[in-house]
């Protein structure tokens, strides 16, 4: 798909605030991937509206390059099968009894983290007349859902009773495979292996087996298994400072203003809600129109940079709701001219490590927090 650059503009009604998003780069890292975990089948994981890159056309352009569809909650799920992806999806998260219905309608993938939800996912698909599919979730030491692997037994065991199931496969999740020390994830698979020879030991066909996430691909490549579930890094970002580099990702999402007004302001004068900031000399102020309500964050006031005609400025001020300051010192910019949050022109580069750090939290929060009122708009190399 290309899409001028030039569709963006500051007229016309458009948003002067957006979200650049380069499906080429999204099929190169999924195309990376896959060569590194092969010939482990690839989970496409577009939760939380694809990690901000925008759920719908994230699915449209990747589901059918992939070999499974991975959703955090039922919404997710349905609304890609309203959108004609018939690729096969699974909802990861916990489900309760009432929802069984809705999953089997919109032939949805579940996941039993319980004996007695399985059971009922199994009655309920018995009153429809229909074969649910399942994965069994198996908690190895991450302790959010799933049954203890040991008492993965008992859940395994009442797989074997069901008649309108069928157990299509078997998880878990790592803890800590971003660590320096994967001990920890080293265990966790261990504990899993370890489950998994219950197929062993009765002569059972293996279900799909599947435990690795962005960290393990790049950490732990033993825990590939028959299926891998890339996140963050399938958007070109790295899950920690340590992990390595064994997949040649790009960042995805860029995000883009503009300058809206221009203004001299002078020594002594503070700027923006509580007066945290101001120039002992007279300086030009710029304001932008993002704030927190974009997902923008507060906590990054005074410590941000962006980049405007090739130059980094700082941010200045308390990030409001809506807009922020840039101090451009004495430097020109003028009303329309595109500012960086997140992205780069030429040789200057702001990546969402940097966001991160200046608000205090990781990666994957801030590309999960920019706001859906902040427009996404697709391009192709």
């Amino acid at each position: 798909m290309q899409i001028n650059r030039s569709v963006i503009a500051v007229h016309d009604g458009v948003r002067a605030t957006w979200a650049e998003v380069n499906l080429t780069r999204l099929e190169h890292n999924l195309a990376a991937i896959r060569q590194r975990v092969a010939p482990a089948k690839v989970m496409l994981i577009v939760k939380a509206n694809a990690y901000g890159h925008g759920l719908v056309e994230v699915s449209r352009a990747l589901a059918g390059k992939t070999d499974y569809v991975g959703v955090a909650v039922l919404e997710e799920g349905i609304l890609l099968r309203e959108l004609g992806i018939t690729a096969p999806i699974i909802v990861l998260g916990g489900i309760w009894r009432d929802q069984i219905g809705h999953y089997l309608q919109h032939d949805l993938t579940l996941t039993a983290s319980s004996v007695e939800r399985l059971e009922q996912i199994d009655a309920a698909a018995g009153e429809m007349g229909v074969k649910a599919r399942v994965h069994l979730k198996i908690d190895t030491g991450m302790e959010r859902i799933g049954i203890h692997y040991y008492s993965a037994n008992l859940l395994q065991e009442a797989a074997l009773r069901c008649r309108h199931v069928e157990i299509e496969g078997i998880f878990s999740h790592f803890a800590n495979a971003d660590s320096r020390d994967p001990a920890h994830a080293r265990l966790q698979l261990e504990r899993f292996n370890e489950v998994l020879r219950f197929y062993e030991r009765r002569s059972l066909p293996m279900p799909i087996r599947h435990m690795a996430n962005s960290a393990a691909i790049l950490q732990l490549p033993e825990s590939c298994m028959d299926m891998v579930r890339p996140g963050i890094l399938l958007y070109g970002v790295y899950p920690s400072p340590v992990a390595p580099h064994a997949v040649e990702v790009q960042p995805a999402l860029a995000w883009k203003s503009r300058v809206v007004y221009f203004k001299v302001v002078k020594p002594g004068h503070p700027v923006s809600y509580g007066s945290t900031w101001q120039s002992d000399h007279e300086v030009r102020i710029v304001t932008v129109p993002v704030g927190y309500g974009d997902g923008y964050f507060r906590s990054m006031s005074n410590r941000a940079n962006v980049i405007i005609r090739g130059k980094k400025y700082p941010q200045v001020g308390t990030v409001c709701m809506d807009q922020m300051m840039v101090n451009i010192e004495w430097d020109s910019a003028y009303n329309g001219d595109e500012v960086i949050l997140l992205g780069e022109e030429g040789s200057m580069r702001i990546t969402v490590e940097d966001l991160a750090e200046w608000a205090g939290t990781i990666p994957y929060e801030i590309l999960t927090n920019i706001n859906t009122r902040v427009p996404r708009v697709y391009i192709a190399d």
